[in-house]
């Protein structure tokens, strides 16, 4: 096994999941000591930073000599839960494929900071090369949120599994919560009760129609359309009762270029239209929270070097391409740090079979490491 091999090993077998996801869940501590203690090891100054009480952030520098552009890489050390996973913290190498949770979401894309952050101290770069191993992105994303304004560079990389294509943009989402407001009454009298569950069914007539209405118009090259779907909903207390309150949380997949108010006043759109037809139905409209989408231009110098890096290692440049789901690059992108996504090929993020690949990952290791020397240099 080779030192990347047991790197991965290593994190995969350090059960991280995150404590907001499952209660009671281990958290990120001991996979942020032993990530430090790495680095440490192989000369690389290190910082324990906590956005979270008994959470650390890993922040690692490999120094300049002055002069040059600072890169940063970025990656998350939470998982989500084991699920139905067998032996989900045992890693098992078959094929070429290292299986375990996280080892694709995103061990193996911290694996491959790891031994480039190693490599990069070595070669006395000009600029400085700074790799942030964040808490919390599987949840409400406050390891980077911390860190994306303390620490300003030139340019990001995170190192989320791509499939080895370089991601220059993804979309944002936006949370909402509607209430339909009732009246309650017995059962038995229709003339007295007003039932907030079936005013909520028009409310999800509506949202249905507004999703196929984004979904049949994809207006952006590389991520389609937007979206929205109707993610939780309760109501009522028992069957004889006409129910005086119906909760629905929605969520709204947003493209470039679209605000959480633009996508609020969809929403209330909607509500409003209702009422005008129905002037029983009353609701309301709650903004819950919201992330921005991620789009980089493909002129600025990080997305340069990593095509320069990538032709020096695979001989031919990286396929660039958008992804539907939210990740950490967007806080680093509105924090002003132009940021991509490159990282290692596999299956099963999130499922209960979970695989990275292991070429992909030594892969991702030099051309981080060539982007470091493009970039830095």
């Amino acid at each position: 096994m080779d030192d990347l091999e047991q790197i991965l090993s290593d994190l995969v077998a350090i059960d991280s999941v995150n404590p907001d996801l499952i209660a009671g869940a281990a958290g990120e501590t001991k996979i942020a000591h032993y990530i430090a203690h790495w680095l440490e090891t192989a000369g690389l100054k290190v910082q324990l930073i906590e956005p979270i009480s008994g959470r650390p952030n890993v922040v690692a520098i490999a120094h300049g000599t002055g002069g040059g552009k600072t890169l940063l890489f970025n990656g998350h050390m939470d998982t989500v839960g084991a699920g139905g996973m067998e032996n989900p913290h045992q890693p098992t190498i078959k094929n070429g494929r290292l299986y375990g949770r996280g080892a694709y979401d995103m061990k193996g894309g911290l694996a491959a900071c790891m031994v480039a952050m190693a490599a990069a101290q070595k070669e006395h770069l000009r600029g400085d090369v700074i790799f942030t191993a964040v808490v919390d992105e599987e949840f409400s994303s406050l390891g980077t949120q911390q860190l994306a304004t303390r620490f300003h560079t030139d340019g990001a990389i995170v190192s989320e599994f791509t499939e080895l294509q370089l991601i220059l943009t993804h979309k944002g989402f936006a949370w909402f919560e509607v209430e339909t407001q009732g009246r309650a009454a017995h059962g038995s009298r229709p003339d007295l009760g007003i039932d907030a569950i079936v005013k909520m069914g028009k409310v999800l007539v509506a949202l249905d129609k507004l999703d196929l209405a984004l979904r049949s118009n994809p207006s952006h090259p590389l991520l389609g359309s937007g979206s929205v779907h109707a993610s939780l909903i309760s109501g009522g207390k028992e069957p004889s009762t006409y129910p005086d309150r119906c909760l629905l949380s929605i969520e709204r997949r947003t493209l470039p270029g679209e605000t959480p108010s633009q996508v609020e006043g969809e929403v209330q759109a909607i509500i409003d239209k209702i009422h005008n037809k129905d002037a029983s139905f009353r609701a309301v409209v709650r903004r819950g929270i919201d992330r921005s989408p991620l789009e980089t231009s493909e002129e600025v110098g990080i997305v340069k070097a990593v095509q320069a890096a990538a032709g020096k290692i695979l001989n031919h440049p990286l396929l660039i391409a958008g992804v539907p789901f939210w990740t950490d690059a967007a806080l680093l992108s509105e924090a002003g740090t132009p940021s991509v996504l490159l990282g290692p090929s596999g299956s099963g993020a999130h499922a209960d079979v979970e695989w990275v690949d292991l070429a992909s990952v030594r892969t991702c290791a030099d051309i981080y490491l060539a982007t470091a020397k493009e970039f830095c240099s």
